[in-house]
């Protein structure tokens, strides 16, 4: 959608909430192959069980020695796991001294949020054949 069309609809072009493509219009081909590192990251159960434990922990980060015990895996698969989630966008860390701290990157989960949302107001339709909701 154009920065036109973003302020046509009441929105300035730039805000994050402008536009949630998935729902409204095709993506383009450097949006999908972006955003299908994000779902690939986001599909693998270790993988969703870290983000999940990163983004609920109290104090907004993690030291990756509280995050190895959860698991019955080795110590460089969770490393390689976080590595996925870090280089989809969805975690940062820092080293302090011999540990790593985890932490999660909002604005990723916030555009995943707003690409998802179906646009206020907007009812949903019903496929007549299946019964199904059709969007």
């Amino acid at each position: 959608m154009s920065k036109q069309e973003c302020a046509v609809r009441g929105r300035a072009a730039g805000d994050n909430g402008c536009c949630p493509a998935l729902l409204t219009a095709p993506l383009g081909e450097d949006q999908a192959v972006e955003l299908a590192k994000v779902f690939k990251a986001l599909g693998d159960p270790v993988r969703l069980r870290l983000l999940s434990m990163i983004a609920s922990r109290e104090g907004g980060e993690i030291c990756v020695c509280d995050l190895t015990p959860a698991f019955d895996l080795s110590q460089p698969t969770i490393s390689h796991h976080l590595k996925l989630l870090r280089q989809a966008g969805l975690i940062d860390c820092e080293r302090r001294g011999t540990w790593v701290y985890y932490w999660l990157l909002p604005e990723m989960t916030d555009r995943l949020a707003g690409i998802l949302t179906r646009p206020a107001g907007e009812a949903l339709r019903v496929h007549a054949e299946t019964g199904g909701v059709a969007s």
